[in-house]
């Protein structure tokens, strides 16, 4: 059973830089594919990017492409997601999530087995 427990969300001001950490334990971090999704108050959750459990593939939604990179560590069993040039539709709680075992997890939230507790993100104008 893998745990994922999220950090580094906050309050930052618009054009502001976020670094969201995702700590994996319970499972071989390196034989899941990784996603970060996110919630904003009255919306469905959303994707918004994704990274193979090598990390030599990533995938953005067009929305936060040139903004945000998601990336991981296996040594330190952990994924990241930086996130520059925040807007204010940015604001969501963001929420990591770990594909099937050695599966290959796209954007859809049935394709991930594990999900983190979430971190609040708020974008002032």
């Amino acid at each position: 059973q893998v745990q994922l427990v999220e950090s580094g969300g906050g309050l930052v001001q618009a054009g502001g830089s976020l670094r969201l950490s995702c700590v994996a334990s319970g499972g071989p971090f390196n034989r899941y594919g990784v996603a970060w999704f996110r919630q904003a108050p009255g919306n469905e959750r959303e994707f918004v990017a994704r990274i193979t459990w090598s990390g030599d593939s990533t995938y953005h939604v067009d929305s936060v492409k040139g903004r945000f990179t998601i990336s991981r560590d296996n040594a330190k069993n952990t994924a990241y997601l930086q996130m520059n040039s925040l807007k204010p539709e940015d604001t969501a709680v963001y929420y990591c999530a770990a594909g099937y075992r050695d599966s290959m997890p796209g954007r859809a939230e049935y394709e991930y087995a594990y999900w983190g507790q979430g971190t609040q993100v708020t974008v002032s104008s």
